[in-house]
């Protein structure tokens, strides 16, 4: 997860302002390199659904990840919007492949040995994968020996991301677990709960993306410093890392419902913070909050998704995937438009943070409805 999503997805994060400085990208531009990303990661979500992968999981997850590291490091071979945006389409179906395949193999392990934990470190990887991306962007440029800054970060992330392919392929299980088959699902049945967990996903994929894309810019364009950008991602990261682990000690108390609503509360104060708080607090208290809560909303949505339709599990995570990978597709072109039209990031920063607070109170008024659902 730190290989296919912490680097694989999420380094172009901390990479971009060097990148803007170098190629001379507008926020248009990067918000459209970001949404060629979520396009290639919406794709491969939807083809890896079907059964054409069935007992390649391993093979197929491991050549993502391979192909995740050539692409980090193409990124460091062209200055162009449109092979730059081909690059990141083809690093986030990469990204889709590795953590869906890799994904059911270890959470099959984890299955099987009746560990609670494993969900937690496995997705948690992603955290650490942003938290260890943001240290390499932060040394990069002290080694770039004769290379642009913004090349030096992609190359570095990239012979991290090879280390990293190599210690998957040493510990990832050979032995197939088969995936849960049988007769075919039911077609979806679009209860109210389901619905409108489907459309705050949607709009949760919207929200988050615009912070999760240009957090490190917008502290550039603030003047915040090297090092401000530097800790604003790396606790990010670390806060991710631990954040669905530390989320489920709240469940009891609130309910998985709850706390999905909490989450989409608190990641909308923290967008506010983001934009109001002066330096350094702003960009360091939001990407703070921003790691706090996306993953758990992440993970928990997904979860409550599959309850709600207990007959056909996958079709609602396809569905919900769907809204997602669409949400988080238009989220940066709208923000890149609206930074290009206001001069910088706080009106998209505003918008995405009204757009998570309404999903939050839309989700609060329904809980009557949603919990009741969960517990059949």
């Amino acid at each position: 997860m730190a290989v296919a999503m912490g680097f694989g997805r999420f380094s172009y994060t901390p990479i971009l302002p060097a990148m803007m400085a170098d190629a001379g990208l507008s926020p248009r531009d990067a918000g459209l390199i970001a949404s060629a990303n979520f396009v290639g990661y919406l794709a491969g979500a939807v083809l890896a659904a079907y059964g054409w992968a069935h007992g390649r999981e391993r093979w197929i997850g491991l050549v993502a990840l391979v192909a995740t590291t050539l692409l980090l490091a193409a990124m460091g071979l062209t200055s162009s919007v449109l092979a730059y945006s081909v690059i990141r389409f083809l690093a986030g179906l990469a990204s889709a492949f590795a953590m869906i395949f890799v994904s059911g193999i270890v959470l099959g392990e984890g299955l099987r040995a009746r560990s609670e934990h494993v969900p937690s470190v496995h997705f948690g990887g992603v955290g650490f994968g942003i938290a260890l991306s943001s240290i390499c962007v932060w040394a990069a440029p002290l080694a770039a020996a004769g290379f642009s800054t913004s090349q030096a970060d992609w190359f570095t992330g990239a012979l991290v991301a090879l280390v990293g392919t190599v210690v998957v392929a040493a510990l990832l299980p050979r032995g197939h677990l088969a995936a849960s088959g049988g007769a075919p699902e039911r077609p979806l049945a679009w209860t109210r709960p389901l619905t409108v967990m489907t459309l705050t996903y949607g709009f949760f994929g919207f929200g988050y993306v615009i912070t999760a894309t240009f957090l490190v810019a917008m502290a550039r364009d603030a003047s915040g410093g090297h090092s401000v950008e530097f800790l604003a991602w790396l606790l990010t990261g670390a806060s991710a890392a631990v954040s669905v682990y530390l989320w489920r000690f709240a469940v009891p108390r609130f309910g998985l419902s709850g706390v999905y609503a909490i989450g989409l509360l608190v990641e909308a104060a923290g967008l506010v913070l983001t934009v109001s708080l002066p330096l350094p607090f702003a960009p360091i208290v939001g990407g703070l909050m921003l790691g706090a809560t996306f993953m758990m909303i992440t993970a928990y949505g997904l979860q409550i998704g599959r309850r709600l339709a207990p007959e056909s599990p996958r079709r609602a995570l396809a569905f919900m995937t769907a809204a997602f990978g669409i949400g988080q597709v238009i989220g940066p072109l709208v923000a890149g438009w609206l930074a290009e039209r206001t001069g910088d990031f706080t009106l998209p920063t505003l918008v995405a943070a009204v757009v998570l607070f309404c999903c939050g109170i839309v989700v609060v008024f329904e809980l009557r409805k949603i919990s009741p659902a969960l517990s059949h």
